[in-house]
């Protein structure tokens, strides 16, 4: 089977890539090779592939950037979607989508199912929701939160570099959801392609952190691993005390018990999973 993978170069794209199944071929793309926002480029550059699968790993990310660069983050994250859905639609072939919870309020009190509403309040959120709506039904969407992975760009390593220049830092406390290691949501999603699964599942690691919880949980750990020398002070402050271009949901938890149901596994501890990815960040040096 040909699988197309693109943003080969992302942490999903990359952990999707190692934790391939065996038998399939795999070919991986990212910007170098082509242009999400080039809509011509990206109907050839499909024909040319012409996947039995397509899992789309690439977006527009950079969120608050995203407010003043709407109409570039719908290309890539609504439009290039659009394209690969026609495209698969043509060739018979299946599009695997990864989506994000940002496309939901944040103001719920349990954690968000599949096909609870949406009401994005941010550019990058809005760009993401209107991506998902050109799926089709035969079509696989994944959402997952708060992505991380050994030797990419993301809040646990930035937390680390911080922690090994400063000896104090101020984190968010008052934004709450569950970290997601890539090489889990990538196995995931694997295991959802051997099912045959369509439709909207979501995908994080178990268990509710916030931001600054979840900084403090890097710390002990880094530290314990000799990723840094000492721990900081790691004060808490509220999302209106450190605003931004954009907002960020204010409760990002996802219901995944539809995932597990189907593919009977059991919830991995985020916390668990934080210390298996550092310890890779220790291998790479």
């Amino acid at each position: 089977m040909n699988i197309l993978i693109t943003g080969a170069n992302g942490q999903l794209g990359g952990a999707l890539q190692r934790t391939a199944p065996k038998g399939y071929e795999i070919n991986a793309v990212d910007v170098e090779d082509v242009d999400l926002s080039d809509e011509g480029m990206l109907r050839a550059r499909l024909v040319v592939e012409a996947p039995d699968i397509l899992i789309n790993a690439a977006a527009y990310t950079a969120v608050d950037k995203a407010e003043s660069e709407e109409e570039i983050a719908r290309e890539i994250n609504a439009d290039a979607v659009r394209i690969m859905a026609e495209a698969m639609e043509d060739s018979g072939g299946r599009l695997v989508h990864i989506s994000t919870d940002f496309v939901f309020d944040g103001t719920a009190s349990q954690p968000y199912r599949p096909n609870d509403p949406r009401g994005p309040v941010s550019a990058y959120g809005r760009t993401k929701a209107e991506g998902e709506d050109h799926l089709r039904p035969s079509d696989l969407l994944v959402r997952t939160a708060w992505v991380y992975e050994a030797g990419g760009a993301n809040f646990v390593r930035t937390m680390i570099r911080l922690m090994n220049e400063r000896d104090e830092l101020r984190v968010v406390s008052d934004q709450v959801g569950s970290p997601t290691w890539a090489t889990g949501l990538a196995q995931t999603i694997w295991a959802l392609v051997e099912k045959g699964a369509s439709g909207t599942f979501h995908h994080s690691d178990d268990g509710e952190t916030s931001w600054y919880d979840f900084a403090v949980a890097i710390a002990e750990e880094a530290h314990a691993l000799g990723l840094i020398g000492t721990i900081p002070k790691i004060e808490p402050v509220a999302t209106a005390d450190y605003p931004t271009p954009a907002r960020r949901p204010a409760y990002s938890l996802l219901d995944c018990s539809a995932t597990r149901e189907l593919l009977g596994t059991e919830p991995v501890d985020w916390r668990a999973n934080l210390r298996l990815m550092l310890e890779r960040e220790k291998a790479l040096g």
